[in-house]
């Protein structure tokens, strides 16, 4: 019966190329994070000695590794796809991050804003829809499907991390969802992301967000319910974040 494996034998390595893998929780099967890599990046992930660089950030996955070693446990972990080139294990690892809600993931796969799942319906729209003629600098914030369905003004305006200095340029804020412009905005201030200027919302340091308006009919026409022309819609980007000057 083959041991523990705590680590890949370096032919091992050589032959897995870039991986894809699950972290998943032993107490009740449930996966909890998506990651790629090569080498033995899965195994210091499922330790917790894979530390994410910004310590804001990386509370609810290292607590729920914390949590699992602290019950006595270890994390559990799958490769789910092999043997790839980096490209591809982006697709793979995008697919799965939209396949498994509720992950600890601190952003949605490459490209899911503009290429994730969406109902049949919006594919169309989407492909069918006019592209808008951009004639303002304007700063594009990709935003979640279900803002449509609660504030979109709340869900732009909060909180990004961004060059305050080159975000106060912007002459227009649009809120995208699937490379559609769902909503447009003029920003008056950015602010740091903090409760107190930020009421109803958790502290979020190191990001930003802005207290503005909905932009006027005459520049909301322009925009709003067109689809994002493609040179800002670069498939496998993971920065919410888009300037177009």
């Amino acid at each position: 019966m083959m041991s523990h494996v705590t680590s890949f034998p370096p032919e091992v390595i050589r032959d897995l190329k870039t991986y894809v893998y699950r972290l998943i929780d032993p107490r009740n099967g449930e996966t909890f994070y998506i990651g790629k890599g090569k080498g033995n990046r899965v195994f210091a992930h499922a330790s917790g000695l894979k530390l994410d660089q910004d310590r804001d950030e990386v509370s609810d996955k290292i607590k729920r590794i914390l949590d699992i070693q602290v019950s006595g446990f270890e994390v559990a972990h799958v490769i789910h796809r092999h043997g790839m080139d980096d490209a591809t294990a982006i697709e793979v690892e995008a697919a799965l991050i939209d396949a498994y809600p509720g992950l600890t993931n601190l952003v949605s796969g490459h490209g899911s804003g503009d290429y994730g799942p969406m109902h049949v319906n919006q594919i169309v729209e989407h492909y069918q829809a006019e592209v808008a003629v951009l004639c303002h600098k304007a700063l594009l914030l990709s935003v979640n499907q279900t803002a449509l369905e609660t504030s979109l003004y709340e869900a732009a305006r909060f909180a990004w991390k961004i060059d305050v200095a080159k975000a106060e340029r912007a002459e227009v804020v649009l809120a995208v969802c699937q490379g559609m412009i769902r909503g447009a905005f003029i920003a008056d201030r950015w602010l740091a992301a903090t409760a107190a200027n930020f009421p109803g919302h958790p502290d979020s340091p190191g990001r930003f967000g802005f207290v503005g308006d909905e932009a006027p009919q005459e520049i909301r026409v322009l925009y709003v319910g067109k689809r994002v022309p493609d040179v800002f819609r670069k498939r496998g980007a993971a920065n919410p974040v888009r300037y177009t000057w």
